[in-house]
């Protein structure tokens, strides 16, 4: 693994004159710092006498630690839940001691429910670069695919929305539009079909959010083009 340490270290080198071309010895620079750590953890990798194999498995132990995901799966045993703060008449809630994004909800006839808040995001059907988070989609994901124990997370499941705003007086957006996912297991990905829309309460609705046809929905997306 010599040649490969030295060829790593020439790479850091070259990446940190790049980044900080007038850098002095001994100068604190945060990009090059972070080049220089990584090379710390190549280096003792090295030192460990890895095969290309086993390299690559502590590779990817190493990845699911950095992303704050457990190594073997999680089971729901009394020890590694801690009791979270509730509004009275709500489910008792629980987060996990393994993983911070996993909670538990216990209702008053026993019935269990997993969230994990990290299991889905929303993708800008318009701009896939432009991610967000979403509590309404959050549930849609898990009543499609319900956690059960035992738990190992995998890559999160991308779902494609929309929203856009029929009336200024309800803020950025009042109406959603969620269309499919794509879910990705053992290399494969999957594209899952959604088409649920939703707009917000009017009168003596109750919720959050009140799902509405597809027609309505449009009939609301042609309203905001001309509110526009």
């Amino acid at each position: 693994m010599s040649n490969m340490l030295d060829w790593a270290k020439k790479e850091v080198e070259i990446a940190c004159k790049k980044e900080n071309p007038n850098r002095k010895e001994g100068e604190f620079d945060y990009g090059c710092a972070c080049y220089e750590s990584a090379l710390k953890t190549f280096e003792s990798l090295c030192d460990d006498g890895h095969s290309g194999f086993s390299i690559k498995m502590t590779q990817a132990i190493l990845v699911r630690l950095l992303d704050g995901k457990p190594l073997t799966p999680i089971e729901d045993t009394d020890d590694i839940w801690n009791p979270c703060s509730r509004p009275k008449c709500s489910p008792k809630v629980y987060q996990c001691k393994r993983m911070s994004s996993l909670f538990k909800n216990v209702y008053s006839d026993g019935t269990i429910e997993y969230n994990d808040v990290d299991s889905s995001y929303c993708v800008n059907i318009h701009n896939p670069n432009t991610t967000y988070s979403s509590g309404l989609v959050r549930r849609i994901i898990d009543e499609m695919f319900p956690i059960t124990m035992p738990y190992m997370p995998s890559r999160p499941i991308e779902v494609y929305c929309e929203d856009f705003l029929t009336d200024k007086k309800n803020g950025d957006f009042d109406t959603v539009g969620v269309f499919y996912a794509l879910k990705t297991e053992n290399g494969k990905q999957e594209k899952i079909e959604i088409n649920r829309f939703f707009r917000e309460p009017e009168g003596d609705e109750e919720g959050s959010w009140t799902e509405i046809s597809k027609e309505e929905y449009y009939e609301r997306k042609e309203a905001a083009i001309d509110r526009i």
